[in-house]
């Protein structure tokens, strides 16, 4: 597994793009990741604005979304990770923007 981590070690993020369904992230090294929307319900819920205003963290180890509070690791990408954001705390997120 010594692969792996050295993979994800280099892997930097470059790109980001959301669609209705997608989240797809290109990366430093030539790959893009691509994973189901719904495995961030933030994202989910956001607008198309909200989606598209993300910015790179960590010299691209991560993505930032400021409206949405939402950071998202390439690591946890790579390893097809959903985020691990509980119920409790999305429903009282959703209830502050009125939703």
């Amino acid at each position: 597994m010594t692969t792996l981590a050295i993979d994800i070690q280099l892997a930097k993020a470059q790109n980001v793009t959301v669609t209705d369904d997608t989240l797809s992230v290109d990366l430093t090294d030539g790959r893009t990741v691509s994973v189901p929307i719904g495995w961030y319900p933030r994202l989910l819920n956001a607008t198309v604005e909200e989606q598209n205003n993300w910015r790179l963290i960590g010299r691209g180890e991560g993505i930032h979304w400021s409206d949405l509070d939402e950071d998202i690791s390439v690591e946890n990408l790579i390893l097809g990770k959903a985020s691990g954001e509980s119920q409790r705390s999305f429903k009282r997120w959703l209830e502050e923007r009125g939703n």
